[in-house]
This record gives structure tokens, C-alpha cells and sequence, in this order.
């Protein structure tokens, strides 16, 4: 089906809605994410360092707990009332690293939490989570199974 032709009434709202809609910052808001986001992986980059220099752990084995860490951090944050307004002015700065996965997480069990800790905060804080983990090891998969072919078929 093609594009329904607009009446005059129509086209006459969308001219007073766009000059009434209030303009969005994008430059300001991508700047504002980029330095926010950065500064969040620099923390978790100095988290990597103190578990390299005070646990003898190396570069390669330093990464899991610093993501847990990160979502632990993020996760108390949240708790307090901090992530959020963190969120508020950073968008995408704030939600793109792993520490947006905790805050969602957390926030979904907090939410709930009047409904009970096992039909309430259980239940729907898995709700992100589990689509996240589902598709992580799906794609985790299909990667793997091309990868499988790839190199089947390449012989070595």
C-alpha cells in the first residue's frame, strides 16, 4: 500500500507542530555521551589495573571481575539514586557500556520489588537480562558454526 495523501487540515498541524517542537541538542547530546561513556571505561580500565597490580592477575584474566565490578558499581549506584540522574544527562553515554546492562537490570527489580522478591524483584529483573544472555549465546553460536565451516572447509 502506498503513502495516504495528507488533507490541507494536516499538512496546516504538522507546520504548527514543528514550529512549536522544541529542537534537540544532537551535537551537545553526542559530545556529552561520547565524554561520559569514555569516562566510564577509563574507571573500568583503572578497575582492570588494580586487579593486575594488587591481585596478580593479568590482562587476559583481569576482565571478568572488572565487569563485575562495573555492574556492581553501576547496580549500587542505582540503588542510591545516582545512575539514573547519570543517565539523564549522558543518554547513551551512560547506557552503552556494560554499567547500562546493571542499571537496567537493577532497575527492573526495583521497580517491582512491592510485587514480592520472588514474583516481583525476581521475576521481571530477569526480564532484560534474559533476553541479553539468550541472544549472547545465540549469536555466540551462529559465530561459532560459521567459524566451524570456515575452517572445515579451508582445511586447516
Amino acid at each position: 500500500m502506498g503513502k495516504q495523501k495528507k488533507s490541507p487540515e494536516q499538512k496546516a498541524y504538522e507546520k504548527v507542530q514543528q514550529k512549536h517542537e522544541t529542537k534537540r541538542p544532537l551535537l551537545r547530546n553526542c559530545i556529552v555521551a561520547f565524554f561520559v561513556g569514555g569516562f566510564i571505561c577509563m574507571i573500568g580500565q583503572v578497575v582492570t589495573y588494580f586487579y593486575i597490580f594488587f591481585f596478580n592477575f593479568t590482562e587476559k584474566t583481569a576482565g571478568n571481575p572488572t565487569v563485575a565490578t562495573m555492574i556492581f558499581l553501576s547496580m549500587l549506584l542505582t540503588g542510591f539514586g545516582v545512575y539514573d540522574r547519570l543517565g539523564q544527562f549522558a543518554g547513551a553515554g551512560s547506557a552503552v557500556p556494560v554499567t547500562g546492562f546493571g542499571n537496567a537490570v537493577i532497575s527492573a527489580a526495583i521497580e517491582h520489588r512491592s510485587e514480592g522478591f520472588v514474583l516481583g524483584v525476581g521475576s521481571n529483573m530477569f526480564k532484560l537480562a534474559g533476553s541479553v544472555i539468550l541472544f549472547g549465546v545465540f549469536s555466540a553460536f551462529v559465530v561459532a558454526l560459521v567459524k566451524t565451516i570456515l575452517t572445515g572447509m579451508g582445511g586447516g
